[in-house]
């Protein structure tokens, strides 16, 4: 008699030959073990890794990977994304530096890191470390599926016509536009990175003047005055090389940046708001520190005589668009954050007084989604705001089309409670935007890629979701709009005819692992999509 048990890269599959009674033992015995072997997808390129060393990989990783953000499953990324990429860099975070004769990517001589941001020893026993990397190396797929939509995005747009900028240059770097209704006419700003000029233009896309900064501007509040948002350098770092500062305007009309201090020594900040959040009667600041490592949303209070306190609200980075309102009726501005940089999600901050707030998570995204953007928009018109959201960042280390990535809509029950309601895939989506553009009565939603397949499917650059009700939208694109590479938009009605339009700014140099033809460099800094609907 023999009873054996082949190891568990074969799935656990029992080969016996018995006889008699303790034959029959034995097989019921098997039966039990069969069916407490979990099953595992394994792909192709490792199929040398044990059962037993994949089992206990997935029990550490799901106990030191979800101490820091959510649980990311193997099937999210290929196996060479996990890797090359995503597992080399997740080492040093647990203290592992060097491993497998390896070197692992880390910041430990950046000055501008805390000393103790890294751990002083590792926190898991080699062998352990050897696990997690053998239960994403076996079980994650060789490569990811492709995208699948209801509908195929057609380039059959008519609701908008595209306009550009008389004026060129080569290589432009859009960080930021706006279509700046304050003003009567209205006007339009664009902000360039490598010239670190801010333009504005009149309403037929001519130039009136600007105002330059020693850093990329990437936001500007226009509460009370204008407050520009120099992000200082904006490749990732750590560096606390932003700033806050204020624009006016001379006897002329013409802008001008003005040279007192406002707020400095910011961790790479991309919006700030100003607000009085103590009900103190002067203006706050609440400030997204996107950071890199690090990083913070906080508030700074207005202590009067141009001098502003400190007070962290979240030390966490990743901290990218707030919107504040009164959200519980108490006469307080509540906050709502979206965090797209490690532990990804949207936060609320409810008010309490006095400069204090509590914390709730409302939803929390895997760390490899690249969030890239949230609204508050009630799409079913029950009185409750519920969450437009946007996924496609694709700059870190896993560089490969996802299938997640696009846009959400998640709705609100009354209670603060989120629930998907629906999903549009578009590789690299990097923000959308919910309006009533055709004037039916329902909201519609534009949006644009950064990191689209321009090889394949070029109009994923710009999709316009037409809603059809029920939640249903049919996709659509203007081949006008596939000349630029579209980091940014904005919606606002620039010809005050009352309809709603779109601009959109172009980053053509930013790197990118999917080829393309498009010449982006020669493409306009910006692109005025002036709506013609009734």
């Amino acid at each position: 008699m023999s009873f054996k048990i082949r190891p568990a890269d074969q799935f656990c599959k029992i080969e016996s030959h018995v006889s008699g009674q303790l034959g029959w033992i034995l097989i019921i015995s098997g039966i039990v073990l069969i069916s407490s072997c979990k099953h595992y997808n394994r792909n192709q390129s490792h199929r040398e890794i044990s059962y037993s060393s994949i089992s206990s990989g997935e029990a550490l990783a799901k106990n030191y990977c979800q101490s820091c953000h959510a649980f990311p499953e193997p099937s999210l990324l290929d196996v060479k994304s996990w890797e090359n990429g995503v597992l080399p860099n997740m080492g040093p975070h647990l203290g592992i530096f060097f491993f497998n004769e390896k070197s692992y990517p880390s910041r430990r001589n950046d000055r501008h890191v805390p000393k103790s941001y890294y751990p002083s020893q590792p926190l898991l026993k080699a062998e352990d470390w050897q696990d997690i990397l053998n239960y994403y190396l076996a079980t994650a797929p060789d490569s990811l599926p492709g995208q699948e939509r209801p509908y195929p995005i057609k380039n059959d747009l008519h609701l908008f016509t595209a306009f550009a900028p008389a004026a060129k240059y080569p290589n432009p770097t859009i960080s930021y536009v706006h279509i700046d209704t304050t003003t009567s006419p209205h006007t339009l700003l664009q902000s360039d990175v490598y010239t670190k000029n801010t333009i504005r233009f009149d309403q037929h896309l001519n130039r009136l003047d600007s105002f330059q900064t020693n850093g990329p501007v990437v936001d500007i509040d226009f509460t009370g005055q204008m407050t520009a948002c120099n992000i200082g350098v904006l490749n990732p770092n750590n560096g606390k090389f932003g700033k806050l500062e204020r624009v006016t305007k001379n006897s002329s009309g013409k802008m001008v940046l003005d040279s007192a201090k406002l707020i400095d020594s910011l961790q790479r900040p991309v919006q700030a708001v100003a607000v009085d959040l103590n009900a103190d009667g002067k203006m706050d600041y609440l400030v997204c520190e996107f950071g890199f490592l690090t990083g913070a949303l906080s508030w700074y209070e207005n202590l009067g005589n141009n001098k502003y306190q400190r007070h962290v609200l979240r030390a966490w980075p990743g901290a990218i668009k707030a919107y504040i309102k009164d959200y519980n009726h108490d006469g307080l501005p509540d906050l709502i954050v979206l965090f797209a940089q490690g532990e990804e999600g949207i936060f609320l901050f409810t008010n309490k007084g006095h400069g204090n707030f509590d914390e709730k998570e409302i939803l929390r995204f895997p760390p490899v989604y690249g969030s890239s953007y949230f609204e508050m928009d009630d799409f079913n018109q029950d009185g409750f705001p519920d969450i437009l959201y946007t996924c496609g960042d694709n700059a870190d280390f896993s560089a490969v089309l996802k299938p997640y990535h696009g846009v959400y809509i998640f709705l609100n029950d009354g209670h603060w409670n989120f629930a998907q309601k629906y999903f549009f895939p578009i590789n690299g989506c990097y923000k959308a935007i919910a309006r009533d553009f055709d004037g039916d009565g329902d909201l519609d939603i534009a949006c644009i890629s950064f990191f689209a397949d321009y090889a394949k499917q070029p109009e994923e650059g710009f999709v316009y979701l037409e809603n059809m009700g029920q939640f249903v939208f049919k996709p659509h694109s203007l081949p006008e709009t596939q000349v630029g590479r579209w980091l940014t938009m904005d919606a606002g009605d620039l010809d005050g005819d009352g309809k709603i339009d779109l601009l959109l700014g172009n980053f053509s140099v930013a790197p990118s692992f999917i080829k393309s033809s498009i010449p982006f460099k020669q493409g306009p800094a910006f692109l005025f999509l002036k709506n013609m609907g009734k």
